[in-house]
């Protein structure tokens, strides 16, 4: 099999028309045939599409904000095509059909199907612009629905691969054109058997490229970023980060499952298998190194610190007098799964369990729905959940500063504490 490249681009990197000229610039001199183009939704879209979502959900009007979101993309293309270009016929029929897909019933039992099929709407966008001013560039590429390709389940929202039928029609359909062509696809997104869209979680478009690489034994995946490479803290929320060289793909695997947010936390587990070099590059200096994410002998000792928020901290309070065991934590954990709740922070005492979860609509008090007979409730949101790999004292001290602490676990190389955000 001819070895492929993977490049990946984020919404950060597509949020307006200068941004696209500039992915453009990047790939000038890179773009070969073999190479698959994985985009993101551009910019904030994601969000502007769960706002429209969730006021749909709630009976409140949303055409303003669609009318928003459809400018924002216009406008792009603004700056982009001469207004006699077929992108933007190709963008109203786009929306035409989003408004059509929320015109369906939405509700509390159907919201993560819905949910699918509404905020894919950001990356079939994204990429149909994309594709088209780099085809207009001379940088000629096929676009491509990775629906097409990408086997899920239909777990919503949260869909499992099917690596075998993924494996095949990556080969079967995928291959041929890249032997002709570069290809340009989506993120995030996939089908299941019968033909339901599904994505892979938010900011799934990272396992996406891995997802792509893995089927093609790719050479490489490069995620375009616009940080210099993986750091050891996000430099929004911390000062003095540090950047690294290169990083074991353990490390790296270690901190998206905390949090961090450079990387979507399934897309080490299948490169480190197949030993596929993951490379984290700026696309505001493409020329710098970036970091190498590989097999790496040196064992980091640099403090690393990942913060999540909007968590929530759920206790569970045994009510009849006995202490806690195995059957109260199956018990929970077992509607947990049912509602695809990931727990990013476990603790238990004799009377209790207590977990962090992400804020998701509805999941919570589905959750507290199902075992409030069982137990006594009570839950804390709005908080942060800050975790550092390879801590010490004096920095453990400086974080939690003036904060209100609600709960902290220490292990041998990682401190988490969950607690207010600052005011």
């Amino acid at each position: 099999m001819a070895k492929t490249f993977i490049f990946k681009f984020g919404g950060a990197s597509t949020k307006d028309a200068d941004s696209v000229k500039n992915l453009s610039k990047i790939l000038h001199n890179r773009l070969r045939n073999h190479t698959v183009i994985v985009v993101s939704a551009m910019g904030k879209t994601t969000n502007a599409l769960e706002v429209i979502l969730n006021k749909k959900l709630i009976h409140e009007d949303y055409s303003s904000n669609i009318t928003i979101l459809k400018n924002y993309h216009l406008n792009i293309c603004n700056g982009l095509f001469a207004q006699s270009h077929p992108i933007f016929s190709g963008i109203e029929n786009l929306f035409l059909k989003l408004t059509r897909t929320l015109d369906r019933q939405i509700n509390k039992d159907n919201y993560d199907e819905a949910y699918d099929g509404i905020i894919s709407f950001g990356e079939l966008i994204a990429s149909r612009i994309i594709q088209e001013y780099l085809c207009d560039q001379g940088l000629f590429c096929l676009w491509q629905d990775a629906r097409e390709l990408i086997v899920t389940n239909e777990d919503f929202r949260f869909a499992k691969l099917d690596w075998e039928k993924t494996k095949q029609k990556i080969q079967k359909y995928l291959l041929p054109k890249l032997m002709q062509f570069p290809v340009l696809t989506q993120g995030f997104i996939g089908q299941s058997n019968t033909g339901k869209t599904t994505t892979l979680g938010r900011e799934g478009s990272d396992f996406s490229a891995a997802i792509f690489a893995t089927c093609l034994k790719s050479n490489s995946v490069t995620i375009w970023k616009d940080v210099a490479g993986v750091l050891n803290a996000d430099p929004k929320r911390f000062n003095n980060t540090v950047k690294f060289d290169e990083l074991d793909y353990r490390e790296a695997a270690e901190l998206t499952y905390y949090g961090a947010s450079v990387i979507h936390p399934k897309t080490i587990k299948p490169l480190a298998n197949h030993s596929i070099p993951l490379f984290v590059k700026s696309f505001l200096d493409p020329e710098a190194s970036g970091t190498k994410i590989h097999h790496v002998p040196v064992i980091n000792k640099i403090p690393c610190l990942v913060v999540k928020d909007e968590q929530i901290l759920v206790s569970f309070k045994v009510t009849d007098f006995t202490f806690i065991n195995e059957s109260h934590i199956h018990k929970v954990f077992a509607e947990l799964e049912k509602l695809k709740l990931r727990v990013n922070l476990l603790q238990n005492s004799a009377i209790s369990i207590s977990i962090v979860i992400d804020k998701e609509v509805f999941k919570l008090e589905k959750l507290i729905e199902k075992l409030q007979d069982d137990f006594e409730i009570r839950y804390n949101e709005g908080l942060q959940l800050l975790t550092i790999k390879n801590p010490h004292s004096a920095l453990v001290e400086d974080c939690i500063k003036n904060r209100n602490v609600l709960l902290e676990q220490v292990t041998r190389a990682t401190f988490q504490t969950v607690m207010t955000p600052l005011s």
